[in-house]
């Protein structure tokens, strides 16, 4: 696995700027196209994973753009333990060394990553059943429908209306 390190940025002076501490926290906001998953202020770092590697991300990073497949996003305030958020497939965008937003398909939070790991293989489990009962009942209509055409084909012919302009 790759990893790269990015140096963190210099700690801004918040007596020259007038900055407060919490001005030097990361905000990050997790959206998918349904629904703002996460909003939170006073991030002090994250780590995520994309094409090129492991990378973390800390209050003042330079403007940053990339595509996360699928994976684990983890942060952590200043003091507090990490949490985590299952994504799939997303675009993951650092501005102006503050703001950190996480676009994608999916996303799922929580505060132990084992915890996490099972709550997602059984939202998979259940999507995969779901998937498997509507195959099942298209296949039924599909059949339904066949069955139906073969009925009205044996009673005459074309009982449908489905004539053709040279048979009329």
């Amino acid at each position: 696995m790759n990893t790269r390190v990015v140096p963190p940025p210099a700690a801004p002076d918040a007596n020259a700027t007038g900055a407060s501490t919490a001005a030097a926290a990361l905000h990050l906001t997790i959206t998918t196209p349904l629904a703002i998953v996460l909003d939170e202020a006073d991030v002090a770092s994250l780590r995520a994973e994309d094409a090129s590697g492991d990378f973390g991300i800390r209050p003042g990073h330079a403007d940053f753009l990339t595509v996360i497949e699928a994976g684990v996003l983890r942060w952590r305030a200043a003091e507090g333990p990490w949490r985590y958020c299952a994504l799939r497939g997303g675009v993951f965008s650092v501005e102006g060394g503050r703001s950190v937003r996480v676009a994608c398909r999916e996303a799922t939070v929580g505060d132990d990553l084992g915890a996490l790991q099972a709550r997602i293989a059984h939202e998979r489990a259940e999507a995969r059943e779901a998937l498997l009962r509507a195959r099942s009942q298209d296949t039924r209509l599909h059949a339904r429908a066949i069955r139906q055409l073969m009925r009205e084909l044996r009673a005459g012919g074309d009982t449908l209306g489905l004539s053709t302009e040279a048979e009329a």
